[in-house]
């Protein structure tokens, strides 16, 4: 993939968050990396959607140096990166402020599984961080909000849960490319909405059962999936 097609996909995805209506304002981002090149391409800071233009994503490397773009690039990159650095796998990411996500992340609460629509993309709870501390906000706030993601998932896999909820901040979400991740992100703002409701009408709901759970997410991510349609060879 050359950088102009990594940019591309990356500004459609940008204004796929933003028409999904997930975003108000500048607050959200999305990004894509080219593992074979070593680069990532992310929104830049504070540029509204409405004038969000192919020409303004920015390209950095691994370690935050722009190798292309006139703009600074979001001013969550760090985050972005140490995800990309930590999980293999995934190749886009998508941080949004949505509503129903932000407030269980503000509360630091993470979003229990109460039905199929939830096991249909989370294997278990969407995970929600510790609180920084004072040191880790002061210093280089960024990448540690990146490294609090990582060590929440010391135990977890990032592709059957793939996002997190960063406590009093908001939602974090990826996938296998950046359109991917803003369609998890949009799963994940739904979830969590259902979530808030659920409990607003029984508030000693509990989890739905495990063995439910499993067969939601297995027959779409496991290894005799049945949902889809079958791959032509």
């Amino acid at each position: 993939m050359n950088n102009r097609d990594l940019i591309r996909y990356v500004w459609e995805a940008n204004l796929r968050l933003f028409d999904s209506g997930l975003v108000v304002l500048t607050w959200g981002n999305v990004s894509g990396i080219d593992r074979s090149k070593g680069v990532v391409a992310i929104k830049p800071s504070g540029v509204p959607y409405s004038r969000l233009k192919p020409s303004d994503i920015v390209v950095v490397d691994l370690d935050g140096k722009v190798i292309a773009g006139k703009l600074r690039p979001s001013s969550d990159t760090p985050t972005h990166l140490e995800l990309y650095r930590s999980f293999p796998a995934i190749g886009g990411i998508t941080h949004t402020h949505s509503t129903y996500a932000t407030a269980f992340a503000q509360a630091g609460k993470e979003i229990p599984c109460l039905g199929t629509t939830h096991a249909d993309l989370f294997f278990g709870p969407v995970p929600a961080t510790r609180e920084l501390s004072k040191e880790e906000v002061e210093g280089d706030y960024e990448l540690e909000t990146g490294r609090v993601i990582v060590e929440r998932f010391r135990e977890l896999d990032p592709m059957a849960s793939p996002g997190v909820l960063v406590s009093g901040h908001g939602p974090f979400a990826w996938g296998r490319g950046p359109i991917e991740s803003v369609e998890t992100a949009i799963a994940l703002e739904t979830i969590a909405h259902m979530a808030w409701l659920s409990l607003s009408l029984n508030r000693t709901l509990r989890p739905v059962a495990s063995y439910l759970m499993r067969k939601h997410y297995m027959r779409k991510h496991g290894p005799g999936a049945t949902y889809g349609q079958a791959k032509r060879s």
